[in-house]
């Protein structure tokens, strides 16, 4: 009988391999309890008045748009590591909790502005300029490659290989595409923080998740895109799909 030898692990699996553990981190406990949580919240949300929830979907919008310039002046601040914008989106969370519905609203621009700086910043450490137009997409795409509250997985590769020009007519439309589905994820958020005082610590502690999680989605998909400039996109996607495979179970 012939030994059989392992496979040898190429330079594309090692590279993806790390990749490989965000990825699994960024859908692990955490994400799946936020799952179980965001489908109550979404219950509410739906008994709101559709005026309200069509509102949260205008200031999404429009707070995608603003995001991109404000979220480019903060690059120029102080670099205080992970903690920093964590902190920051713990405090806009708790402050729009304070006042209940009202206060929510207002600060929802102030949690996506500090979501995208994190993002931006992700796309620094990969090596690429965030103000670039094909760059500046990707940033707003990572809002709508998967969320925290929906059950998908959270990651959408088809941006490799197709990077762009992109104008500002089509980074509107970006826009226009991405906003629904990130009112629908942000709406419970505010379901929580409309009881004053209690919804300030629901605040803080959904603002922490989100942030947490979409800077995880950030550093895979600029990750993913930095490697597709050194193997190739068919080979890192391949790699990246085997290695975030299930670990299958092996009967005795």
């Amino acid at each position: 009988m012939k030994n059989t030898l392992p496979a040898a692990v190429s330079d594309v699996d090692l590279d993806v391999s790390g990749l490989a553990v965000r990825y699994r981190r960024a859908n692990g406990p955490v994400m799946a309890l936020m799952n179980r949580i965001g489908g109550s919240l979404e219950a509410q949300l739906n008994l709101l008045p559709k005026g309200f929830r069509d509102q949260i979907e205008v200031v999404t919008a429009q707070a995608l748009s603003r995001a991109m310039d404000l979220a480019a002046y903060g690059d120029k601040a102080p670099d205080f590591g992970l903690r920093g914008p964590m902190a920051a989106a713990m405090v806009s969370g708790a402050a729009g909790g304070l006042g209940g519905i009202a206060t929510s609203l207002a600060e929802l621009p102030v949690t996506i502005t500090i979501i995208l700086h994190a993002i931006r910043r992700a796309a620094v450490a990969n090596g690429f300029d965030p103000d670039a137009p094909g760059i500046r997409a990707e940033c707003l795409a990572v809002f709508g490659a998967g969320s925290p509250l929906v059950g998908d997985d959270g990651i959408n590769t088809s941006f490799l290989g197709a990077r762009l020009a992109v104008t500002g007519p089509a980074l509107q439309s970006l826009i226009a595409k991405i906003a629904p589905r990130l009112a629908a994820v942000l709406g419970p958020k505010l379901v929580a923080q409309s009881v004053p005082l209690l919804g300030a610590l629901a605040g803080a502690g959904l603002n922490a998740a989100y942030i947490s999680y979409y800077r995880e989605v950030a550093e895979i998909r600029f990750g993913l895109l930095r490697l597709s400039e050194r193997h190739g996109v068919d080979a890192v996607l391949v790699a990246f799909q085997q290695a975030t495979l299930p670990t299958a179970i092996i009967k005795a």
